[in-house]
């Protein structure tokens, strides 16, 4: 596979992320795919060096023997050198290990253990990237599926139960009416984080086009939020938002219920987008191998440079604040950071 290899797997990919696995395991899972790829390919030809061999002399008839430059492959590159021992028998050994060893593989917007979804991963030089996304201010979009009637200690539905509760009263119109008082409130505390000034024209336009979004880091924001599916006691709504915990998505559906005079637990967190990243994108456990992933990388490569070249140009009518320093907490990139193998790995 060589270096060839290796220069295809710079870049962005997403991979899609199953209940019950953490995505420490699943980066764990595609770098040793990735390694056992890489060294399952074809071995480079070894390395020539310059060797002074004793021979015959041309042309001389006693033959006299000289010392002759000659160009012999470097045995220590090899996978396996052969030696007599003192039986005559010949022996093989191996002369070092796999020539790659570990790479560099980093997780972007995170997702805790019991979510499911798009979860995107970097590799050498596509870690920058992460944190460009991540400068980006994204916004991602979410199924959360909950069950009316019951309250846990975490917000779950296999939590330890808190209180049960009636809900036949709540109905649809009811849900929705709460939903839309959700997204106002958050509509005007993302204008206020965005340090937008809406007396400028482009500036009222980004915000009419729901373009806005937030300069720095922030509370969670939700930008867009309805219910696709009421039969009770189950619901299930499609949230888009920024700057979010799962934890927190639990939490909106417990506060969701309380506002309906009932409670409520969340059943299922599913991200169905990360930034420019859908469904679509999201490779499965069975394709989480080499030639997949080179594949997915190359297919995104354009329209991740053209979607983070749009989301970081310089916004009108904005004042830039200082930033506050950068904690990546449970949202921000994580990589891997075992070194570099000394027969080449995909560096940053």
């Amino acid at each position: 596979m060589g270096s060839a290899g290796l220069a295809r797997l710079h870049g962005l990919f997403a991979a899609y992320k199953p209940p019950g696995l953490k995505w420490k395991h699943l980066r764990d899972i595609v770098e040793l795919q990735l390694l056992k790829g890489l060294n399952a390919g074809k071995p480079p030809a070894p390395e020539q060096r310059v060797r002074f061999l004793l021979g015959p002399m041309e042309g001389s008839e006693e033959k006299e023997l000289t010392l002759t430059a000659t160009s012999v492959p470097t045995l220590t590159d090899h996978l396996l050198v052969w030696f007599i021992d003192e039986r005559d028998l010949i022996c093989f050994f191996p002369v070092h290990g796999p020539a790659f060893t570990s790479l560099k593989v980093a997780v972007g917007h995170r997702l805790d253990a019991q979510a499911s979804g798009v979860l995107v991963l970097g590799v050498g030089h596509g870690r920058s990237l992460l944190t460009d996304m991540y400068n980006a201010h994204l916004t991602k979009d979410y199924t959360v599926r909950g069950l009316l009637g019951k309250a846990t200690d975490d917000f779950c539905e296999d939590g330890r139960l808190v209180e049960k509760t009636t809900y036949d009263h709540v109905t649809r119109e009811k849900l929705d009416r709460i939903l839309a008082l959700i997204q106002g409130s958050h509509q005007k505390a993302l204008v206020m984080y965005s340090n937008l000034d809406l007396q400028t024209q482009e500036a009222y336009e980004m915000a009419v086009r729901g373009l806005i979004r937030p300069m720095n880091k922030s509370p969670m924001l939700i930008t867009g939020i309805r219910c696709l599916h009421f039969a009770p006691p189950e619901f299930l709504l499609e949230v888009q938002c920024l700057h979010e915990t799962q934890k927190q998505l639990r939490r909106l559906v417990h506060e969701i219920g309380l506002e309906l005079k009932t409670t409520a637990v969340c059943s299922q967190v599913r991200r169905t987008r990360d930034g420019f990243f859908t469904l679509d994108d999201a490779l499965l456990r069975t394709r989480w191998d080499l030639h997949s992933i080179q594949d997915a990388i190359q297919a995104t490569a354009p329209r991740v440079a053209a979607e983070l070249e749009k989301s970081l140009r310089p916004r009108p009518g904005t004042q830039q604040l200082p930033s506050p320093s950068q904690h990546w907490g449970s949202e921000g990139p994580s990589s891997t950071s075992k070194g570099q193998a000394a027969g080449g790995a995909v560096g940053g």
